[in-house]
């Protein structure tokens, strides 16, 4: 049976860091093998203590940097340390459930299945709720179908959520290829080049519940959504190797 690596970034999570690590390392895996790789980012609220009480598990491998240089770095740094078969990103914050693992899993029984990603979207309702204030909901709503709009015109897809976080894959995949980007336009690139390198996303509808920006939000509204556009644009052109 294959093993599993997830990949966890960690900055400034204390109110929700640690049931997120309880919650993978009871989460159901379909047989596999476990290994948590936790990247903490020097968080000034106490994060990094918490995430240290886990260092005598044995299936957690803890990457401690001096420094936050954006979560797509600490993924970066993640991904250079797992050892499973299978890789699957997961944040700290608990936007995503566990519970949606041995759906994701299940793809990979299938041996021409080497890339997943969990969609946000269910039927008949809109990814992000409202929190209170109704401008930003349309605005942060509109705004993913127009980038997802232009990431498949450009990369030749049809996909519903390739910006999801839950990006499932075999390691295989990636070997060779070079990351560079810090922030969250790492989701831009990892698909981008996965899709360039030829692996066909399968989506799979997951659950989803989106946290406020004041309930600890990282996207920044002007920064980020210029570095997605970059990126739409850098990681078509790049080469791969």
């Amino acid at each position: 049976m294959t093993s599993l690596s997830v990949v966890m970034a960690v900055y400034n999570e204390a109110q929700t860091v640690e049931a997120t690590i309880r919650d993978v390392l009871s989460a159901e895996t379909r047989g596999r093998s476990l290994e948590l790789v936790i990247v903490e980012s020097n968080s000034t609220d106490g994060s990094r203590a918490i995430v240290q009480r886990f260092a005598t598990d044995p299936r957690v491998r803890l990457v401690l940097q001096n420094a936050p240089s954006g979560k797509g770095n600490a993924v970066r740094a993640g991904l250079e340390v797992a050892t499973g078969d299978i890789v699957l990103i997961n944040d700290a914050d608990r936007e995503y459930s566990v519970a949606d693992y041995p759906k994701l899993l299940a793809a990979f029984d299938d041996p021409s299945v080497h890339f997943v990603l969990g969609s946000r979207h269910q039927p008949g309702q809109a990814m992000r709720r409202p929190d209170g204030q109704r401008l930003r909901f349309v605005v942060l709503n509109t705004a993913h179908w127009v980038f997802t709009f232009l990431f498949n015109v450009v990369y030749g897809c049809r996909l519903k959520d390739p910006f999801t976080m839950y990006k499932v894959f075999r390691r295989r995949c990636i070997e060779g290829l070079r990351f560079d980007a810090n922030r969250f336009d790492f989701d831009w690139e990892l698909v981008a080049k996965l899709v360039r390198s030829g692996y066909r996303p399968v989506e799979i509808p997951i659950s989803y519940e989106s946290r406020s920006f004041e309930g600890g939000k990282k996207v920044r509204w002007i920064r980020d959504p210029l570095t997605w556009l970059v990126a739409l644009v850098k990681y078509r052109l790049v080469t791969l190797k």
